[in-house]
């Protein structure tokens, strides 16, 4: 008798559970993720724009996602090179594939950005030496680090009015 009293119990409890349930916002299912303001800094109690004007032909990545970025509002599939303002699809599709020869648009760039941001995806990796001097020889600087730092990264030195470029892979490639 005392399990169908236990049973009853747990009944009479699952509407309470249900409605709980209902009233907690439903997790997304989609991977997209959006990058904080850059242009904003948030205290306790205000919130202060520190830059008034951002010009509008400016390139801000405003999210991500394991496929793609979103740019200026447009959503961008596979890997971005940014060069001067200008977005580019870009060939390599794992890290492995980042070599001297899918960098060499930098031996004719002119100006030459001061530093190239490179997004590896999820994770950080190792820049291979012979990829480090390449870059070090078009005179440019390394910044390697995941893809959602990289676009925020970029974000920031853009604004600053920086001289800057970005090779990014979509933040779901792993290797």
């Amino acid at each position: 008798m005392a399990m169908g009293g236990g049973r009853q119990k747990i009944a009479s409890m699952v509407p309470h559970l249900v409605k709980t349930l209902r009233k907690q916002p439903l997790s997304p299912t989609t991977t997209n993720h959006t990058l904080p303001s850059l242009r904003r800094t948030f205290s306790l109690y205000d919130q202060i724009n520190l830059i008034d004007t951002v010009p509008d032909d400016q390139l801000r990545f405003q999210g991500y996602s394991d496929t793609g970025f979103t740019i200026n509002g447009t959503k961008y599939e596979g890997s971005l090179l940014i060069v001067e303002n200008k977005i580019m699809t870009w060939a390599p599709k794992k890290f492995s594939d980042i070599t001297p020869q899918s960098l060499s648009i930098f031996q004719v760039v002119r100006p030459v950005p001061e530093i190239l941001i490179l997004g590896c995806g999820r994770n950080i990796f190792p820049v291979d030496p012979e990829l480090r001097r390449f870059i070090r020889s078009t005179g440019m600087k390394l910044e390697a680090v995941d893809s959602r730092n990289a676009s925020s990264t970029y974000n920031i030195l853009n604004e600053e009015g920086r001289h800057v470029a970005a090779a990014l892979l979509p933040y779901g490639v792993e290797s």
